[in-house]
């Protein structure tokens, strides 16, 4: 099936979905994670783990969920780890670290909107990388279609999301997101991340 004719299948299935609201979702625990011993050798080094995979670059996205209380933010991360998953039906899933403060108040929301940043937005994506600041103070945004997340203004993607299923994974969370509605806005090239830095697509 070529690109058009997923597009076609995606669209048909979005319409016969009826959105409704997502039950909260259970944030899970931190593991009890297998230690090396002192007697033992690290399989890997951590380090080198991190310089070997950073050569694989990758999109930047901030997930976004509207605040699960009264007198609540709203919630938001910077997020490497995005892919879609499925077409049929529509998923695509994130990795969260377990020890992350964000996760609990998206899994409390039951909900979530991907906003996928444009090659300008690496200040807004390290905003959103910080822990326990104000991430939203001076960020223009509307709301998601469905499920009414923050939808940042100059993202040239976003995709509106019920929490489908969380899996674990080592000292992360596998986050599989069903997808309610999606759109683009051509105004930028993404923004990607490489060996550690931000890059920009080279000129054709």
């Amino acid at each position: 099936m070529g690109q058009a004719g997923m597009a076609e299948a995606a669209v048909r299935y979005l319409r016969s979905v009826r959105a409704t609201a997502p039950e909260p979702v259970d944030a899970l625990p931190r593991p009890e994670l297998r230690c090396v011993g002192a007697d033992e050798r690290a399989p890997l080094d951590a380090r080198e783990f991190r310089r070997v995979l950073g050569n694989f670059a990758t999109g930047v996205a901030v997930i976004t969920a509207p605040a699960a209380t009264a007198g609540e933010p709203p919630a938001g991360f910077a997020c490497q780890s995005f892919s879609s998953l499925s077409l049929d039906p529509p998923l695509v899933v994130f990795m969260v670290g377990r020890t992350s403060t964000t996760w609990p108040r998206i899994a409390r929301a039951g909900v979530f909107c991907v906003n996928v940043l444009g090659s300008g937005q690496g200040e807004m994506c390290r905003a959103f990388a910080v822990s326990g600041a104000d991430k939203f103070a001076g960020v223009a945004c509307d709301a998601a279609p469905v499920s009414g997340s923050p939808r940042l203004t100059g993202a040239v993607a976003w995709i509106d999301c019920a929490i489908h299923a969380v899996h674990t994974g080592g000292d992360h969370l596998i986050v599989v997101g069903r997808v309610n509605a999606l759109g683009t806005r051509d105004t930028d090239d993404p923004l990607l991340f490489h060996r550690g830095r931000f890059v920009r697509l080279a000129p054709p």
